[in-house]
């Protein structure tokens, strides 16, 4: 079993950044992806940022290229997301996922290709 649990989040400014954090426990998963996806009220959950455990590639969303960096620290077990000149529109619950074994070494972007989940964190931006 794998467990994700994650942190970070509140209400901020527009201009504002946070940094989410996601501690992950349970059977290694070196070569998986490991993801953060976004859901807002009354919308569809979206993909956001994603990186490899192993390596290190990221791929990140249009809509966040150049404002989130996604990281991780292998040592911790733990996934990051910098979030920087923040916008209302960034305003969510903000989920990460680890992905499937099937897809490894690879960076989905959809939802379905992500087997465990945490419980998610409120992302707030005011304007």
């Amino acid at each position: 079993q794998v467990q994700l649990v994650e942190s970070g989040g509140g209400l901020v400014q527009a201009g504002g950044s946070l940094r989410l954090s996601c501690a992950a426990s349970g059977r290694t998963f070196s070569s998986a992806a490991m993801g953060w996806f976004r859901q807002a009220p009354g919308k569809e959950r979206e993909f956001v940022a994603g990186i490899l455990w192993s390596g290190g590639r990221t791929y990140y969303a249009d809509s966040v290229k150049g404002r989130f960096t996604i990281s991780r620290d292998n040592a911790k077990n733990t996934v990051y997301l910098q979030m920087n000149s923040l916008k209302p529109e960034d305003t969510a619950v903000y989920y990460c996922a680890k992905a499937r074994d099937r897809v490894a070494l690879t960076i989905p972007t959809a939802g379905d290709f992500y087997d465990y989940w945490g419980q998610g964190t409120q992302v707030t931006v005011s304007s």
